[in-house]
């Protein structure tokens, strides 16, 4: 009879220690998901039909909303403050946060401005813009030769 408890306290405790342990985790300077599948051609993209143009046009805007503001510390997601020799205060922790809700913030807003007005844009321009952005995306590649 003491085994239920006992087992009720203890997972109790090992829930605890494991939801505190989440938070000491160092903070990705850049979140979520950053990457595209695949870079397209011009043919490629005159095959497709608009609601699939309109979805990589919205996917290759996420990935630049979320990179190109933080391309002076990293282009790719899993580097930390503490990689770059941030001090991983309270403080620093906290307008890390911040930017990353304020990029989620802007990123829905404008995605929900997208859905709406994107789908009267003329499908030549939409495939300009798409291979417009997997250009910009590709020069991530190099950026490093910049340094």
């Amino acid at each position: 009879m003491k085994t239920k408890p006992t087992l009720l306290v203890l997972t109790f405790f090992l829930m605890a220690s494991i939801c505190f342990a989440q938070k000491d985790q160092p903070l990705s300077i850049i979140h979520g998901k950053v990457g595209i599948s695949k870079y397209h051609d011009r043919d490629e993209l005159n095959q497709l039909h608009k609601g699939k143009l309109l979805t990589l046009y919205i996917e290759r805007i996420e990935v630049i909303v979320k990179i190109l503001p933080n391309i002076a510390f990293a282009t790719m997601p899993g580097v930390t403050m503490t990689n770059l020799g941030i001090p991983d205060t309270k403080d620093h922790r906290k307008a890390l946060e911040d930017q990353h809700e304020a990029t989620d913030t802007y990123f829905t807003n404008t995605l929900e401005f997208q859905n709406k007005i994107l789908p009267y844009s003329d499908k030549s321009n939409l495939i300009s813009a798409i291979l417009f952005y997997e250009e910009t995306l590709k020069s991530l590649h190099t950026y490093n030769e910049f340094n």
